[in-house]
């Protein structure tokens, strides 16, 4: 007897902060013939991403591509620049500061982590008034690097970069700036040479919109000095023999091609739209799920308002009921993926992904799923939000289309109502 195919009819809602869904275009880019890695043809695409993924990471310097994840390039953050027993100064914002701080225990560095009270942790952003006050105590320059998470997956939060810098340079402290932007990149506004980011971390399933299995470092004149007078050990992620193999296109050993095809795709449809329309269309998604979670009368992880992220929003459930259980029913019911909590966040909230291709549409169903299952595990909402989701798009129509240009001559001075309530 033939079994049936249980796969459900219609996409699947894969709206969890990444990996996000890959653009159909991006998938055709990906299934051309694999060609030889040392053959001329490659060599101009090489050129190609390397010079393109320069222009997203807002950066004149070099950017290396591992075939790798994003956990590659932390590593090759922290083994590039620093050696065994160096101090290290992170902060605990979620999840994945805490993952990068457990590597660099494996790595033989002594991080230090500063935290906010517990009843605030996991909720904030990075406080940089605190890093500069440890700098200043730190007067024999131990501290080596400070290494902070820009967009926080695991709560929604993305901190001010540019703020830890200045307290960096307020400190007057030589220390290298290691930032983790896997989530961030291609989805919120990062720059990395106007910020003094040393190496910027990121991968390609997030806002890049690709598959897992491309990661990069983008480093600063000063972390490549760094890195030739670090001792750690290192092979396969040292820069020294990418860099050189990169100005002309190629790798010391063999890349991801298919890959790389569609990381191609990806920066022609990243900077054929324009990078600060990018930015705006996640602004105002994450706002229109923010006032559907607000609607709903639930409570949102992030809690400074200025940092709320464009990429994600974590939802708080009520006390006595299981997020996981939320998510669970949501996915058998619609076929609905959301991401789970994580660490000490778990079975406390869930996330809505709202990056990379999306569109207005994704998002009202989206939420129109996550609503349906809250009632079914007995969530009592106070209102709609789905509806109010809907009624703001509706007001705000998305940038760059007829309806938003024509809003614009007819208000050319209006602020648009995203703007206005993050500020």
């Amino acid at each position: 007897m033939l079994e049936l195919d249980q796969h459900p009819s219609g996409r699947h809602f894969l709206q969890i902060p990444g990996p996000s869904p890959v653009p159909d275009r991006i998938l055709r880019a990906m299934s051309l013939p694999t060609i030889d890695h040392r053959g001329p043809e490659f060599g101009e695409l090489g050129l190609k991403v390397l010079g393109g993924i320069r222009k997203i990471f807002q950066t004149q310097h070099p950017v290396i591509i591992y075939p790798a994840s994003g956990t590659g390039a932390w590593e090759a953050a922290l083994s590039n620049t620093l050696s065994p027993g160096d101090s290290v100064l992170m902060f605990e914002t979620g999840h994945f500061a805490t993952l990068w701080k457990q590597m660099a225990l494996r790595l033989g560095l002594e991080p230090e982590f500063l935290s906010l009270p517990a009843s605030q942790s996991w909720r904030h952003g990075v406080q940089p008034q605190l890093i500069e006050a440890r700098l200043q105590e730190d007067r024999e320059h131990r501290i080596k690097a400070v290494c902070v998470v820009h967009n926080e997956t695991s709560t929604g939060v993305t901190s001010d970069i540019s703020a830890v810098r200045r307290a960096i340079d307020a400190a007057d402290h030589p220390a290298l700036l290691l930032v983790d932007t896997i989530s961030g990149l291609a989805s919120a506004d990062y720059r990395h040479d106007e910020w003094g980011v040393d190496v910027s971390v990121s991968g390609s399933q997030k806002g890049l919109m690709l598959p897992p299995g491309i990661s990069f470092n983008a480093l600063s004149p000063k972390a490549i000095e760094a890195s030739q007078r670090s001792t750690m050990p290192r092979g396969f992620w040292a820069w020294d023999e990418i860099l050189t193999a990169n100005a002309n296109g190629y790798w010391p050993y063999t890349p991801n091609t298919n890959l790389l095809y569609g990381l191609g795709e990806a920066l022609d449809m990243l900077l054929g739209e324009g990078l600060e329309q990018v930015f705006a269309r996640h602004e105002r998604w994450g706002e229109g799920v923010r006032r559907a979670v607000n609607a709903w009368g639930l409570e949102i992880q992030c809690q400074e308002p200025a940092l709320y992220s464009p990429v994600l929003t974590g939802v708080v459930t009520p006390e006595g009921i299981d997020a996981d259980e939320v998510r669970r029913t949501i996915y058998d019911r619609f076929d609905l993926s959301l991401g789970t909590g994580l660490g000490k966040a778990k079975g406390r909230m869930f996330r809505i992904g709202h990056l990379g291709d999306c569109n207005d549409l994704t998002l009202i169903a989206t939420l129109g799923g996550c609503e349906a299952g809250l009632k079914l595990c007995g969530v009592e909402l106070f209102g709609s939000g789905m509806q109010a989701a809907l009624d703001f798009f509706a007001d705000n129509p998305a940038p760059g289309t007829p309806a938003a240009r024509k809003l614009a001559a007819d208000d050319p001075t209006g602020q648009p109502q995203a703007d206005a309530a993050r500020a």
